[in-house]
C-alpha cells in the first residue's frame, strides 16, 4: 500500500476523523477512515496490584460512548515527556493511590484499524499498608465519574462474569490479562 493523500473530515476538540486515501499493490485506489486524538496518540493503561493482600485494582467508569459503565484499568493521556510520572498521576487521580511502576511494555496498538493510539502497558505495585494508601481520595475531573474496585486475585474471572450478567461492560484488557486461554 502507499500512502495517496490524507484529509481531515471532521475536527472536534479531542479527536478527529481522518481519511486516507491509499494505491493497493493491485492498483486500485482505496479510501480507509481513522479515528486520532488532537491533542497526543499516547495513552497508558495502568495494572495495579496491591500487596500485600494480592487484590488486582479496576475501575467502574461511566463511558457516554457505550451509554453504560464499563470495569477496565485505570488510564489516561500521556501528556509530558516521562511515561512513569504519568502513569503515577493518572493512578493517583483516578483511584487515590500511589504505587510503584514494576514494569512497562513496549509500544503498542489496541485498535489499528480504527485508532492512531499508541498504549503502554504499566505494571504497578501498591503498597497498602503505607498511610498514604489506607484511606486514598481520588482528583477526579468534572466530567468523570469513577468507582475503584478491588478483586482477589482468585475470583477475578467470576467477578468479570457476574458484573457482565448484572449489565455493567467489560472492557477487554482485564478480560485479556486475566481471563485469556480460561475456559468457559
Amino acid at each position: 500500500m502507499k500512502k495517496i493523500q490524507e484529509k481531515i473530515l471532521y475536527k472536534g476538540k479531542w479527536l478527529a476523523l481522518k481519511q486516507t486515501t491509499y494505491k493497493s499493490k493491485s492498483g486500485e485506489t482505496v479510501n480507509w477512515e481513522s479515528i486520532e486524538r488532537t491533542n497526543t496518540s499516547k495513552t497508558v493503561v495502568i495494572l495495579p496490584k496491591l500487596v500485600p493482600s494480592n487484590r488486582y485494582l479496576m475501575i467502574k467508569q461511566y463511558r457516554p460512548a457505550i451509554n453504560n459503565y464499563i470495569l477496565g484499568f485505570p488510564a489516561g493521556l500521556v501528556e509530558g515527556e516521562n511515561l512513569e510520572k504519568e502513569a503515577l498521576r493518572e493512578l493517583k487521580e483516578e483511584t487515590g493511590y500511589i504505587g510503584k511502576i514494576k514494569t512497562i511494555s513496549p509500544e503498542l496498538y489496541s485498535n489499528a484499524a480504527l485508532l492512531t493510539d499508541t498504549v503502554r502497558v504499566a505494571n504497578v505495585e501498591i503498597d497498602e499498608t503505607i498511610k498514604e494508601n489506607l484511606n486514598p481520595k481520588q482528583h477526579l475531573e468534572s466530567e468523570e465519574e469513577i468507582e475503584v474496585v478491588l478483586v482477589n486475585e482468585n475470583n477475578l474471572k467470576n467477578f468479570l462474569l457476574e458484573e457482565q450478567a448484572k449489565g455493567t461492560a467489560v472492557s477487554m484488557g482485564p478480560w485479556y490479562v486475566f481471563c485469556e486461554g480460561c475456559n468457559l
